[in-house]
């Protein structure tokens, strides 16, 4: 049986071949490998029902298309990053320039404060479907994954404090946030980017010939950086076909019943949260309809991959050539939201079980001094999301203790995380978008006429 599922995955992967050969457009390509990954996925389980020897088997092999595909892009990510933010800051003309620090401040701006409306919004929707975690008893499973997260928690205690989590984000070593090692690797790298391409441009004052020198052998590298990114982007729909075909096929859909009102409460939150994000765009004068159609194929592969930071390179060209966002706030916008203010996992997901705990435990959450406190706590600690699949219990085991609760709930979602962290990783990269989106309508940098146009061609005459 599993020859004949791993020759079923065959076709279904010349499907899309087919689909390519056959210049079908992209974003029909990735919702067709959306959609047969889910029947595939959910075929298996009916077959041989959850847990089966024959899925584990299947999916291992069916992975090293997603596995693969989610590498490659984690690949991308540093070598992006850093050459559009120094290429961008570079390139500036000498009025962009002062613009830089402005830039910065907006996008993070914008991302903590989406972060408290989120966490805002969560408390609110916890409470409107009266989430407690009063007789939620952890099982013999839950008992050992807890075992694990008591010594996660004493980690976090002991080196995430508030202050630490504000000071972590400036990289003491550049070299080792370019491996992706830490959970604030990406945004050090985008720092350190940022701090180079100054330095070099403060070296054309004195030395044009070897400003030139630099700037040229940059630019050089961005154009094939970007041609690394467009091959890699060209496999989304294999990725994504793999990816979801794992999701259905593995998801404890018993868990997920027996939690099912908090997974609804959570998705009713990160729905709302999505509208938020829409209203910004609208309050900006361009249209919530277009960001939305045109970031669609992004979101669906955030929801697929759940990786914020998988999802940089998708994010940063979906902002420059479809959404006319300029390169320099589109890459400090996407390299910054996948760790800072993640309004899903950093978010709605912590203010959730904190209120879930707090009403078992008898603590009024409507008493300013916890309601109050609970928001703020949420939009500091996400300064350090990892952005990555479950960088949301991260962010719970920083919020909870901090606010004097206990952490046994977060071991029984464990169940449940993969459901629960697909819809957060999409708001994510939603938040990250849309700040870009923003930050370059209140800068006077956004392109409308890339933005308006229904297939984003415009971008073909830039640069």
């Amino acid at each position: 049986m599993q020859i004949l599922n791993i020759l079923i995955m065959a076709i279904l992967v010349y499907v899309l071949t087919w689909m390519q050969k056959s210049y079908k457009s992209f974003t029909n390509r990735v919702f067709a490998g959306l959609g047969l990954g889910i029947l595939f996925g959910v075929s298996m389980q009916v077959f041989y029902g959850q847990g089966s020897d024959i899925i584990a088997n299947t999916l291992q092999w069916t992975n090293i298309i997603g596995s693969g595909y989610v590498s490659l892009l984690k690949m991308i990510v540093i070598p992006l990053i850093m050459i559009s933010i120094a290429s961008s800051v570079i390139n500036a003309e000498e009025s962009e320039n002062s613009s830089i620090a402005k830039m910065s401040t907006t996008i993070i701006g914008l991302l903590l404060v989406t972060c408290g409306i989120a966490a805002l919004i969560s408390i609110f929707t916890s409470l409107a479907f009266n989430l407690s975690a009063e007789g939620l008893i952890s099982g013999a499973k839950e008992a050992a994954r807890m075992s694990y997260l008591e010594g996660k928690a004493g980690d976090v205690s002991n080196t995430s404090s508030l202050i630490k989590q504000i000071v972590g984000i400036i990289p003491n070593n550049p070299f080792k946030a370019m491996t992706g090692a830490g959970n604030n690797s990406t945004i050090g790298v985008v720092i350190f980017s940022a701090l180079v391409g100054i330095a070099t441009r403060r070296i054309k004052k004195k030395d044009k010939k070897t400003f030139e020198l630099i700037q040229n052998g940059v630019n050089a590298a961005q154009a094939v950086v970007l041609k690394l990114v467009q091959m890699v982007l060209g496999l989304t729909p294999y990725g994504v076909l793999a990816l979801m075909t794992k999701v259905c096929a593995s998801s404890n859909f018993v868990e997920i019943s027996r939690l099912g009102n908090f997974v609804v409460a959570t998705y009713v939150a990160l729905a709302l949260m999505f509208g938020v994000h829409l209203i910004m765009i609208m309050l900006c004068g361009v249209s919530p309809i277009i960001f939305l159609k045109k970031a669609w194929t992004v979101l669906t592969f955030a929801f697929t991959s759940r990786t914020s930071a998988g999802s940089i390179p998708m994010n940063i060209d979906c902002q420059t050539k479809k959404l006319g966002v300029p390169n320099s706030i589109a890459s400090m916008s996407a390299g910054i939201g996948a760790t800072v203010g993640q309004n899903g996992c950093g978010g709605v997901y912590p203010a959730m079980l904190a209120v879930m705990i707090a009403t078992a435990t008898g603590i009024n959450v409507m008493e300013p001094a916890f309601f109050i406190k609970l928001i703020i706590v949420v939009m500091i600690a996400s300064l350090g999301g990892a952005g990555i699949g479950g960088g949301a219990t991260i962010a719970a085991l920083i919020v909870l203790p901090i606010m004097g609760l206990p952490i046994e709930l977060v071991g029984l979602l464990i169940a449940i995380e993969p459901i629960l962290d697909q819809g957060r990783t999409a708001l994510n990269v939603s938040g990250a978008m849309a700040t870009g989106v923003v930050t370059a309508k209140l800068l006077g940098s956004l392109d409308k006429e890339i933005y308006n146009d229904g297939e984003g061609k415009v971008v073909l005459n830039r640069g």
